[in-house]
Parts: C-alpha cells; structure tokens; sequence
C-alpha cells in the first residue's frame, strides 16, 4: 500500500515538473518572441507589431522614430520626412541644408546657381576656388585655370610643380619628365637611382640591374655572396653551390664531415 502511494506521489510530482517546464518553455518563447518584435520595431528590420508593445515600449518607440528622422533630416539622408519635424527643429534642418549648398557651391567647378548666397558667402565661395585652383596648379592637378592666377601666383605654382617633378624623379615614380630638371637635379637622380640599385643587388631583388654596378660594387657584393654561399654548404642551410668554392674550402667542409661520422 505504502509503495503504491509512493508511486502514485512520485508520478504526480513528474507530472508537475513536466508541466511546469512546459508553461516556463512557453513563457520564454513568449519573452524571445516578444523581444525580437521590440527590437524590430525599434531598429525598423523585419516585421514590427505595435499592437504587442506595452504603452512605455510604444512610447519609446515613438521617441527613437523621431529622432531618427531628425538626425536623417539633419544629416541631409533621403529617408527625412520633413513633414515630422517640429517647427524648430525644421528651421535648423532647413539652415543645416543650405550650408551644405553653400559647401557644394565651393567645391562646384561650374557657377552655382541652386542657392542664393549672400555677400560675404559669395565672397568666402570665390576665396575657397581661388585657393583650390592655386593648389591644383602647384601640385599640377587639373583642373587648373592659369589664366586665374596673377603674376606671382604663377611663378610659385611653376616652382612647385619643377619641384614636385625633381621629387617624383629621385622617388622613381612614373610621372617624372627628365626634361625639366636642371643639370644639377639630374645629376642627383642619376646618383640616386644608382643607389636604389645597389640596394636592390645587395638584397637580392628582381630589379637589380648587376650591369649597372661598378667594378668596386661588383667585387663587393661578389665576396659577400662567395661568403653565403660557403656559410650554406657548411650549415647545410640555404642554396650551396660547390662548384664555386675553393679547394681549401671543399677541403674544410670535408674534413668537418669526417669528423662528424
């Protein structure tokens, strides 16, 4: 009797467990499902339920929503609906905008014409494209109207472009024209172009042109590689070319084998 009672209690307490774990699996599905509409209502992915949100979820819905049109509005995004902005917030949207127009007349090429400037802003326009054009003169980038530039403006925009060419030609850049460097720039990018090679030969590089070294370079970088090259026979590590060793030296690295075995 008193084993069938336990059964009887034990069978109800697994029936209880059971069922107790199945209302908490639903509940937390619930939580989760609800959460996900939360988060999608808010971050406007997927599918969003308002009428599943609590009154303070809705309302803050309602405050993210607004001011993220604000700052889309504000930062001049497509997605900006006007139409939600209140009368403040508009007038300072609507002064954000025309100073970027008054940005994208000073960095226009052609005349802008899709806002009206005032004086001083028409002045500030005209002193932005003047210094952009005096730079892309200098650094001779197009575009650049030299008719636009006065006197001495031309003479300095001459200088830094000779000079950017004499920078590029001692950097081995392809924009170098050889053609207008003075006979004393030339003379240092020759210089200065040996010198590249040399570093290239003496580090193994495919650009190494070895015809271009001196005789005095040549025999130094030909000892260095002799010197390698037996190192690596002897260490057994790296390429080793024997043909090009001494006999005294073949004759080292044999005695140094015999004393190994």
């Amino acid at each position: 009797m008193r084993i069938s009672e336990h059964n009887f209690f034990f069978q109800v307490a697994v029936l209880c467990f059971i069922f107790l774990s199945a209302v908490l699996s639903a509940q937390q599905a619930d939580m989760s499902d609800h959460q996900r509409n939360v988060s999608d209502c808010r971050n406007g992915w997927g599918y969003c339920d308002r009428s599943k949100l609590s009154e303070a979820e809705l309302t803050a819905l309602m405050v993210a929503e607004h001011q993220r049109n604000v700052s889309n509005c504000e930062n001049g995004f497509t997605s900006c609906d006007h139409s939600r902005l209140t009368v403040k917030e508009a007038q300072r949207v609507s002064a954000m905008e025309r100073d970027r127009r008054v940005e994208d007349c000073k960095i226009a090429v052609e005349p802008c014409h899709d806002v009206e400037l005032t004086r001083s802003e028409t002045t500030d326009v005209a002193a932005t494209k003047r210094e952009r054009n005096l730079a892309n003169c200098r650094g001779a980038i197009e575009p650049c109207d030299r008719t636009k530039l006065s006197a001495i403006e031309a003479r300095q925009a001459d200088t830094a472009q000779l000079q950017h060419n004499f920078s590029s030609c001692m950097s081995g850049w392809s924009d170098c024209d050889r053609s207008r460097l003075s006979p004393e720039q030339a003379a240092k990018v020759v210089a200065g172009e040996h010198q590249r090679n040399l570093v290239a030969c003496k580090e193994g590089m495919e650009t190494c042109d070895y015809s271009a070294l001196t005789a005095s370079e040549a025999g130094v970088l030909a000892i260095a590689e002799h010197r390698r090259n037996y190192k690596a026979c002897v260490s057994g590590y790296g390429f080793c070319d024997r043909s090009r060793l001494t006999a005294a030296e073949l004759g080292t690295i044999a005695g140094e084998a015999k004393d190994g075995l």
